[in-house]
């Protein structure tokens, strides 16, 4: 996977333009010996492009009955008779010749540059996606999903821009602007230095329109990213824009972000566009001059040497055939400069859009040290062994580095804080010296008003976030010592806000347990109480269920999510507001299955509806991030405290 210094992020424009292009060239390395064979292709479609023009003069000079000169070893080679005609057309035939090549290889390296791009692309886009895998989740709090989704649709697509058609036109024109600065000073090297002089003002135009236009196009990608961010996000939230009727606040929000987006557009596009008609019209000015010159050389020269003498200093061989040839040179001379001019807002826009790919696979990944890792095991002569069999008996396994031994741990589910201190932004404490703990099968709840640190509990216990003091021990092992992919494996959580994804019910069921079989499955199912109206669905288990879950109620959505927490079978349970979006009566149903998953295990649960955590062996009251009370529920009723006030809604009014 290809890496590299990070960009900042929301720059305005590219830092390293550069450093960009060399990196995007640098995923060309596998395909170097198609690369070769591309660009031998666009040598030979170049010397095509230049030869036939060269052939141009030697059939002029024949009609004209004119010397061949330097050609007229070429005139005797495809035409040994002599005969004016005969040459005329053998020449003819050359020249198809030659563009024939010059055909075959444009279509050559067409090809091979398609098959290259859609290739790297491939391997731009698996980079971006599984570095984004390893980003913590503190990344995704910070972003929209439209910004990051905007990455891998138009920033990858500019890029397919510089590789499939930019890249090969560079190496064309390099090729195209070389060979015919050779041959036209075989031709005439009075005439060729003022095309040198053209080239100075061409350079001069590169620099600064260029310049200008890489410049917006990084700030047109980077508002088009935050259109697309907002779009997303209006189109996730339109129920709730539509029942505060917030249509004109949205309007005009996206107006604004989107008049910006149109700004930036207008003035990248004016200078890239720009950039083309400008080189065309300096061409057509030295073009122009250059047939001016050339006529005069052509009138005033010796007609018996056909040489052109500058103040008796200086002589020019010139012909009829040789001044058509030239000027056919002087106005492709142009092409490839208009050419570059055309693809500079495509390579613009591509250095702008490589560099936000490259932000995404810059970022710094999630951090693990852990190096306990959780295997099965099975009991023998009362002592653990590691086994490869599914024994559905797991062990933490512990080495130790100061004297080489390791030693298997029971998972049993025991969790503890100690002293814990945590913010999500630096100087602002969420969490102040949290100390708890869970033996195991026990129930812990936890409860307190909305802000007050809850789901920040269920979150560090996961390792998402990093701590800011303290340790969380794990059946006696702080968690920072415990793999993240083993720590999270021997966790489940349900959620408030419910994710299924596309595909059918039994695929989102199995996605706690990836090897799950289906009858494990439908018994986790019948678990959660999801069994009955999942085999009322149209296709039962193989109903497919499409953005996120649209064709099913809330409740239904939040009872596959139970299913798939059970049939992940985990020692740990965290449940943040699972029953929050299911009916009275359907939480009834429930109370037997969630006490039948939760049996012997360790069970952190999150919830408003207090009714749900009187029989937990511990309640947590806690308020601005502290623990303020705890004790089961008859304990904390008779303290007529914060609990007893939350529970029977007796709150004081200041």
């Amino acid at each position: 996977m290809a890496r590299g210094g990070g960009f900042q992020k929301g720059m305005e424009k590219p830092k390293n333009a550069k450093a960009t292009f060399v990196r995007l060239m640098s995923y060309l390395k596998p395909y170097l010996g198609k690369m070769i064979c591309m660009v031998l292709l666009i040598v030979l479609a170049s010397l095509a492009n230049i030869l036939q023009t060269m052939v141009l003069e030697p059939i002029i000079n024949v009609i004209k009955g004119e010397p061949l000169g330097a050609y007229q070893w070429l005139a005797d080679l495809v035409a040994p008779s002599g005969e004016k005609m005969h040459q005329f057309w053998a020449l003819v035939i050359v020249m198809l010749s030659i563009q024939l090549c010059g055909v075959l290889g444009s279509l050559g390296y067409n090809w091979i540059s398609t098959r290259v791009t859609t290739k790297v692309l491939r391997q731009l886009r698996l980079d971006m996606f599984s570095h984004m895998e390893d980003l913590p989740i503190s990344y995704f709090d910070q972003r929209t999903h439209g910004e990051i989704m905007s990455t891998y649709t138009n920033d990858t697509g500019m890029v397919r821009e510089l590789l499939a058609g930019s890249f090969p036109s560079i190496v064309q024109s390099a090729i195209l602007v070389c060979g015919f600065v050779v041959a036209m000073l075989i031709n005439n090297w009075l005439l060729t230095l003022v095309c040198f002089v053209q080239i100075g003002a061409n350079a001069l135009l590169v620099k600064f329109v260029g310049g200008n236009a890489r410049k917006y196009f990084a700030r047109q990608q980077k508002s088009l990213a935050e259109v697309n961010g907002y779009v997303e996000e209006i189109c996730a939230g339109q129920k709730v824009v539509k029942v505060f009727t917030h249509e004109p606040q949205v309007l005009e929000e996206f107006d604004k972000r989107n008049n910006e987006y149109r700004k930036n557009a207008f003035k990248s596009n004016v200078f890239g566009n720009s950039f083309g008609p400008i080189i065309n019209n300096v061409s057509h000015i030295f073009y122009a001059i250059i047939v001016a010159l050339g006529a005069l050389m052509l009138v005033n020269a010796d007609k018996t040497t056909n040489t052109f003498s500058l103040w008796g200093v200086f002589s020019v061989a010139i012909t009829t055939g040789s001044w058509v040839s030239f000027l056919e040179f002087s106005r492709r001379f142009s092409n490839p400069f208009s050419q570059l001019a055309q693809v500079a807002t495509s390579i613009m826009g591509s250095l702008a859009g490589g560099e936000r790919v490259f932000q995404i696979i810059d970022e710094k990944a999630e951090e693990d040290e852990g190096y306990v890792t959780l295997v099965n095991c099975k009991e023998v002569d009362g002592q653990i062994q590691e086994t490869t069999e599914r024994t559905h008996q797991w062990a933490w396994k512990h080495f130790h580095k100061a004297d080489g031994t390791t030693t298997y741990v029971p998972l049993k589910g025991d969790i503890e804080f100690e002293d814990v201190t945590f913010s999500y932004v630096e100087g602002k404490v969420v969490l102040k010296n949290i100390s708890l703990y869970a033996k195991p099968g026990q129930k812990i709840a936890l409860v307190g008003s909305t802000g007050a640190g809850k789901t920040t509990i269920t979150n560090l216990i996961n390792r998402f976030y990093p701590l800011d003091k303290g340790k969380i021990r794990y059946d006696g092992i702080n968690v920072e010592k415990i793999a993240k992919d083993d720590l999270r494996r021997s966790l489940a959580m349900v959620l408030q806000d419910t994710h299924l994804f596309t595909g059918t019910v039994m695929e989102n069921i199995r996605y706690g347990r990836l090897d799950a079989t289906d009858q494990e499955c439908i018994e986790a199912s019948k678990t959660a109480n999801a069994h009955f109206f999942i085999s009322h669905l149209p296709d039962g288990y193989d109903t497919m269920l499409t953005a996120d879950g649209a064709n099913l109620s809330q409740g239904q959505r939040q009872l596959i999510s139970i299913a798939r927490a059970a049939v992940a079978d985990p020692p740990v349970l965290i449940l943040d507001e699972a029953t929050s979006s299911i009916d009275t009566r359907t939480e009834r149903l429930i109370e037997k299955g969630m006490d039948a998953l939760m049996q012997g295990r360790t069970v952190f649960v999150i919830a408003h509806r207090l009714s749900t955590v009187r029989n937990s062996d511990a309640i947590m009251v806690m308020e601005k991030g502290e623990i303020i009370e705890r004790g089961t529920h008859d304990q904390l009723i008779e303290q007529k405290g914060q609990y007893y006030r939350l529970y029977t809604g007796a709150f004081e009014l200041d």
